[in-house]
């Protein structure tokens, strides 16, 4: 079934329809699309398969794998359910991703806070004791931050902690 003129793809159904397709295998013993997978497939007791990419507006957002021991065992009724299973699960993994990269977004905001703040008070500190600016104390971090091999919020961290009698976890 592959194009004259071009290698048949090394991968699965599964990766193949992260272009959004149906892919149906209706017998793996005459699929040739994935020679690999189906060779091993075979080897198992899978006899047909249907992969549905899952569409989120424009976007393939995974693949729904399902496999059935008997050829031609995937007809089209099972593939409309399957469609309609589909479309759900697509919201869900979306969802999901959105969950895990806002949440992520949410604990880099957490941290940057709490550096802002630690590199705020070694500033405080460093313009109580020399009698600086703002920006001549924050060159100070920096300076000592690149000759020691440290973040800059390490070095505010140790700081703050030895002007509070705290031992340093830097």
């Amino acid at each position: 079934m592959s194009t004259s003129g071009s290698t048949p793809k090394r991968r699965g159904p599964g990766l193949a329809a992260a272009s959004g397709d149906i892919l149906l295998s209706s017998d793996l013993a005459d699929e040739d699309r994935w020679p690999g997978w189906t060779e091993r497939e075979l080897k198992t007791t899978v006899a047909s398969s249907v992969s549905i990419g899952l569409r989120i507006h424009e976007a393939v957002v995974g693949a729904l794998n399902v496999y059935a021991r008997a050829p031609h065992a995937i007809d089209a009724d099972t593939i409309a359910v399957l469609e309609t299973f589909a479309a759900y699960a697509a919201v869900a993994v979306a969802n999901a991703h959105l969950y895990d990269s806002t949440a992520a977004l949410a604990l880099r905001m957490q941290e940057a806070m709490a550096s802002r703040a630690v590199i705020e008070q070694a500033k405080g500190i460093i313009m109580a004791d020399r009698h600086c600016t703002p920006t001549e104390a924050f060159a100070i971090l920096t300076t000592v931050s690149q000759d020691s091999h440290r973040r800059v919020r390490d070095v505010a961290q140790a700081l703050v902690d030895r002007a509070a009698g705290e031992p340093s976890t830097s």
